[in-house]
């Protein structure tokens, strides 16, 4: 293949966009934004096209379906349904067919980052119930919510991209249901198989069978230490026992008097018999500190209890994709003097951090165990994207909007399909109908959407755009039939596929699809087939990055909650991307002929 010096240009932009994104070392958003200028400075993108992937229809729709899948969520429609898949006694097969089924059919209709973010609380919730441990089951459960998106337009970034450069290309979109055939046999054929037969490929938890795993031990972190008779802190304001805490390099969190907590700032109260010190370190300096100045330990069962009695709780908390921590640590957020919490203890790929947690940078994955006010923590869950992981996340304040919320949602999808308004279009009116029935707060708007994705969409358009009119697709296209030639169309297509799926793997399911939809629709031109049979497989192989945690946020999600380790997706993932690809090929070739 030969290249002429535009197209090695944009080859080299984009390479440098997929090396950035598989190192993972900057966020995607920032990637794909750097390279947008860089390819306006290089002359690659004309300068009054740069943002036009910012109003391009792809991005309105992720956008626009993100806040309707938080209505949905929000509004307790989805509850109504996940609240009833948890009964006890149930053998783990039949736990994962059932969540997996619900998890499918709700990534359908909404986002499918969305759908587990719902399903994963009850998933570790039933899990502690059944006192096994959650890794059994999560993985499943983010596979299927993976799968589920295959099925309608709006269940997956990759489907409307496709959908999309379509239109773009041969002036008509594929429609909301056009996906359902093949979707519906390669979701199907999927969760059978990882509720008969995967599970079992999951590494095994290391403890022993029945056994229930706790993501945090409260007494690994917390300790509190009481004031006796002959406590040489006895009497002393509290300032001076927080300049004594502090040189023992300890934290504390509070000061508990019967019943209440000491006031923050309270540093002239000064300290009697039977306070308890609620303080957080390592082991070792703990004991040293309590016989330094003759403390006495506090049994640690008691510790709950006195928490909850007060106005403070303790909550994990899973930290997403793109959540505005993801990066910091907890000091540079000033956790403590923005909310009034602390952050206690970091479990990342199932193993306790032992260094002091406000120093640790956090990752996307990582569990969180938090102290501080109810109000309080609420709000940092909120500012900070992250997903609480306790029953109290499912919690809706008014389920009576439920089905005014999914009866808005339904009419908006039958009239897109009949084609009786624009997709967009459709999806801003359940948006302003959502808002002004109070089923999204006009506040939370702009919340509920993920902008760094906006962000990734908006600025890698131009670039694909740059790939096609500098002819870069159309060697590629040439390059790759070269090497298969000979080669039934089918056996390219398959192909095709699995390189797509390899890709997904490594990086962003929509930059995949933005990258390989150019080359295959040249592909299939160049065999002089039917395009919608490789871009319907690119649709499919886009989304199905089972392989990695890194290739599809569900996956990173359940890293932390799960204690999954980087190498153990492959198990239970390869397999299911060869049945993937193995029902994947022929539905698409007997819906969408060549």
């Amino acid at each position: 293949m030969t290249f002429t010096a535009d197209q090695t240009v944009v080859l080299a932009l984009l390479g440098g966009v997929l090396g950035m994104l598989v190192w993972g070392r900057w966020r995607y958003d920032l990637v794909a934004f750097g390279a947008l200028i860089i390819a306006v400075i290089v002359g690659a993108v004309p300068g009054d096209e740069a943002f036009a992937g910012f109003g391009h229809p792809a991005t309105i729709i992720i956008a626009l379906v993100l806040v309707v899948s938080y209505g949905l969520a929000s509004s307790g429609a989805v509850n109504l349904i996940a609240r009833h898949v948890t009964a006890a006694g149930r053998s783990v097969s039949s736990h994962i067919a059932i969540m997996s089924t619900v998890g499918a059919a709700l990534s359908g209709i909404m986002n499918n980052v969305g759908a587990l973010a719902l399903l994963m609380p009850i998933d570790i919730e039933a899990a502690r119930k059944a006192k096994r441990s959650p890794a059994l089951t999560l993985m499943p459960l983010s596979f299927a919510t993976i799968l589920g998106g295959l099925v309608t337009l709006i269940g997956t970034p990759p489907n409307i991209i496709i959908s999309t450069f379509r239109e773009r290309e041969l002036n008509a979109p594929f429609q909301m249901f056009d996906f359902a055939p093949v979707g519906i046999v390669c979701a199907l054929a999927g969760v059978a198989f990882i509720a008969l037969i995967g599970w079992r490929l999951i590494p095994q938890p290391e403890v022993g069978q029945g056994e229930e795993i706790e993501a945090f031990k409260l007494d690994d972190y917390l300790a509190e230490l009481t004031i006796d008779p002959d406590s040489k802190l006895l009497g002393l304001p509290l300032l001076e026992v927080e300049k004594a805490i502090e040189a023992a390099e300890i934290q504390l969190l509070g000061v508990m008097r019967g019943q209440d907590r000491l006031p923050d700032h309270a540093g002239w109260v000064k300290i009697q018999e039977g306070d308890v010190l609620l303080l957080e370190t390592r082991a070792e300096m703990l004991d040293k500190f309590a016989k330094e100045y003759n403390l006495a330990y506090v049994p640690t069962d008691l510790q709950r209890e006195q928490l909850e009695s007060s106005d403070f709780e303790l909550v994990e908390v899973v930290v997403r994709p793109g959540s505005p921590i993801e990066g910091r640590t907890s000091a540079s957020v000033n956790l403590v003097d923005r909310y009034g919490a602390w952050l206690i203890g970091v479990q990342r790929q199932g193993r306790r951090l032992q260094r002091r947690v406000r120093r640790i940078p956090i990752q996307a994955g990582d569990v969180l165990l938090l102290l501080g006010p109810r109000k309080n923590t609420r709000t940092f869950m909120e500012d900070m994207a992250m997903l609480p992981l306790a029953e109290r996340g499912l919690e809706v304040g008014d389920n009576s909007k439920a089905f005014l919320a999914a009866g808005i949602f339904a009419a908006a999808i039958a009239v897109s399909s009949i084609g009786w308004l624009y997709l967009p279009v459709a999806l801003g009116l359940v948006t302003v109908l959502y808002v002004l029935f109070g089923i999204v707060p006009l506040k939370q708007l702009y919340e509920t959407i993920e902008w760094p994705v906006v962000v990734l969409i908006g600025s890698l358009i131009p670039i694909g755009l740059a790939l096609e009119n500098s002819g870069t697709t159309q060697v590629l296209a040439v390059g790759l039939v070269q090497l298969v030639q000979g080669w039934p169309p089918w056996a390219v297509l398959t192909i095709v596929m699995a390189l797509t799926m390899t890709l997904s793997d490594l990086l962003n399911n929509t930059a995949t699809a933005l990258v390989a939809a150019p080359i295959a629709l040249q592909v299939a031109n160049t065999l002089g087939v039917n395009p919608d049979s490789f871009l319907m497989a690119i649709a499919v192989a886009a989304s199905c990055a089972f392989l990695t945690p890194i290739g599809h946020k569900n996956n990173t999600l359940i890293m932390g909650p799960g204690g999954y380790k980087f190498g153990d997706y492959w198990r239970l993932g390869l397999p299911l991307e060869i049945i993937v690809v193995a029902v994947g090929v022929p539905m698409i070739l007997l819906v969408w002929p060549l």
